[in-house]
């Protein structure tokens, strides 16, 4: 089977780029290196075996489809919805926020 193409939304960029700023910050640009490599390994996992992530947040948010993926080694999950030719990834959001609110409204942090 073909791999999928992983195709962010504008939303999961901005997350992305605020992380990477955040690592940046905190930690050094060996961390966030890191967490580019995370997220690309979890896309390409993803595009090969999206059944393979959580459906839980889609069962709780009321949203069918929805799946979340963690990153390894880093605190963040991606979110996103399988397509019949491509997976629309909705948000990457650290796993301790309150993932419900984030998800209904991007603005409130």
């Amino acid at each position: 089977m073909k791999p999928k193409p992983v195709v962010p939304r504008a939303q999961a960029d901005r997350d992305v780029e605020a992380a990477i700023d955040h690592l940046l910050s905190e930690a050094g640009e060996s961390v966030a290196l890191g967490f580019v490599g995370a997220l690309e390994e979890a896309y390409r996992h993803l595009g090969r075996h999206p059944e393979t992530a959580s459906r839980r947040y889609g069962h709780e948010l009321g949203l069918p489809g929805l799946r979340s993926w963690p990153l390894r080694r880093y605190p963040y999950l991606v979110f996103f919805v399988e397509r019949e030719d491509h997976l629309d990834v909705w948000r990457v959001l650290h796993g301790k926020r309150d993932i419900p609110a984030w998800m209904r409204d991007p603005g409130e942090r």
